[in-house]
């Protein structure tokens, strides 16, 4: 039977090259992606959403329904109004993506709220679902609680967030998926659901360079102008960031890669935690309770190798063949 998908994102730069790589790989890797739900940090999740509708439109793809999110960390107060940082902005631009124009979508959000579309589709599809979040883990965390059996119930949870290897990219500890909410990673990590971590430690490892997208540009399509243009101002900001890499890092389309096929990464079986307190607040590490410290089964592996060559190639010539029309 054919897999089904749902991504979690906020929709910035690398959440749109991850809907590209999902939509381009449905007939590959005999998965459909059947919903995106909303999510904050790169941009609100208003903002996401509209991202969200406009870019599956433009590469052709408007069956992909959308549904909002919790729009604010789990220990926020109501009245709390997210709203991305000015680095989150330099990074993904004002719009979230690198402050392109795409026509918006004559189409509007799900009514529906993300968790109750995902707690629906666990039950309705089982271990077919494969689930990935890719920005801050409030609606996940949510949906662990209401449902304790998610883990049990659905295929996989791969998430891009987190760093255990290397330092973080907010704080010296703290990846930014993480940090915006450590409270509902933490809760995830801890609930004994199992996921596995697509982190700093190999997104960064697979880098997107200005040679490889010039083939988008090329197709002189709108969908392959718009995914050059703005991967180049994504570039732009790593430039001035992490000029060492000489790129981008590709965190969420490797997250969609990685869940689709597990053979492209190498993981390591852990019990983490969120660090909730202090200096390193929001570091991903081994859970220092005695009991998950000597426990064998571990819930999350963590990802600490990368296919690099194999990831690269997939991800150029499908995203280069969904934009070609």
């Amino acid at each position: 039977m054919t897999r089904k998908l749902i991504l979690d994102l906020d929709t910035g730069i690398d959440d749109t090259l991850a809907i590209a790589y999902a939509l381009a790989s449905e007939q590959a890797d005999d998965v459909r992606l059947i919903g995106i739900t909303g999510t904050y940090g790169n941009v609100t999740v208003e903002t996401g959403m509209r991202n969200t509708l406009a870019v599956t439109d433009l590469l052709g793809h408007p069956e992909v329904s959308v549904y909002p999110g919790l729009d604010r960390p789990s220990t926020a107060p109501e009245n709390f109004r997210y709203s991305p940082s000015a680095g989150t902005r330099r990074i993904h631009g004002d719009n979230g993506i690198g402050d392109m124009t795409i026509p918006d979508s004559r189409r509007s959000p799900e009514t529906t709220a993300a968790a109750d579309f995902i707690i629906d589709a666990a039950h309705t599809y089982g271990k077919d679902l494969v689930i990935v979040p890719t920005g801050a883990m409030t609606t996940i965390a949510e949906v662990c609680r209401r449902e304790p059996r998610i883990g049990e119930l659905v295929g996989s949870i791969t998430f891009m967030g987190g760093a255990l290897t290397v330092p973080g990219n907010v704080t010296p500890g703290a990846e930014a998926n993480i940090m915006q909410d450590p409270e509902a990673a933490d809760a995830i990590l801890r609930s004994g659901v199992e996921t596995t971590m697509i982190g700093l430690d190999v997104t960064h490892q697979a880098v997107l360079t200005r040679r490889d997208i010039e083939r988008w540009r090329r197709l002189g399509t709108a969908a392959g102008d718009f995914l050059a243009s703005m991967t180049d101002f994504y570039i732009d900001a790593y430039s001035a960031t992490q000029p060492e890499l000489e790129g981008c890092g590709m965190h969420d389309p490797l997250a969609v890669a990685a869940a689709l096929d597990p053979t492209l990464v190498t993981t390591l079986g852990m019990n983490l935690q969120v660090d909730l307190e202090g200096a390193y607040r929001g570091r991903t590490i081994g859970d220092r309770a005695h009991d998950r410290l000597t426990d064998s089964h571990k819930t999350t592996q963590v990802a600490v190798r990368v296919d690099i060559a194999r990831f690269k190639s997939q991800f150029l010539d499908r995203i280069t063949a969904l934009a070609s029309h």
